[in-house]
């Protein structure tokens, strides 16, 4: 089934964690699409965006173990999370009912290694009901493309928003 990519598709997108950390810590040029969406998020452009708890820990994970110039505290993390993620989005998570499910079919999927994050990830998106899911790793989500589900990368959703082309922030 194709998608429609138009703006009602990101109310209520789902964000991955490559977004999460682009957007909550400025890790350059690379990261303008992220920050941007971050913007978007804060003015209510998308509603209120969905995340994994397990996005939530991956970011403070990576957020606190990046190269110093970059790192966050601990605390730093989590406040942040506090105050950027869980005050904004709706933090979702895979129902008990589907995990069963989940394992087995991803055992007959042959999905092995660090893929079973990706896969996890995507598996609490769908089941979340969102209709987009942003991400920087997109190849990492092109099953969700499948079933409806818009993959792209936040450079992409910016540009969809109407925002321009997901380049570094306008002063304001």
């Amino acid at each position: 089934m194709a998608v429609v990519a138009r703006p009602a598709v990101l109310k209520g997108a789902f964000l991955d964690t490559s977004v999460l950390l682009a957007g909550l810590i400025d890790l350059g040029a690379p990261a303008a699409g992220a920050q941007r969406l971050f913007d978007a998020v804060a003015a209510g452009r998308l509603g209120r965006p969905r995340t994994a708890w397990h996005c939530c820990l991956e970011f403070h994970a990576v957020a606190t173990r990046l190269p110093q110039e970059f790192r966050l505290k601990p605390s730093d993390a989590a406040t942040l999370l506090e105050a950027e993620v869980l005050a904004r989005f709706d933090v979702v998570d895979l129902p008990a009912g589907r995990r069963l499910a989940f394992l087995a079919a991803s055992g007959r999927e042959s999905i092995a290694g660090g893929r079973i994050y990706d896969t996890h990830i995507a598996a609490v998106a769908r089941a979340s009901g969102a209709r987009a899911v942003v991400t920087d790793n997109p190849r990492d989500f092109t099953r969700l493309e499948a079933v409806g589900v818009l993959v792209l990368d936040a450079a992409a959703a910016v540009r969809l928003l109407g925002l321009g082309r997901g380049g570094p922030r306008r002063p304001s």
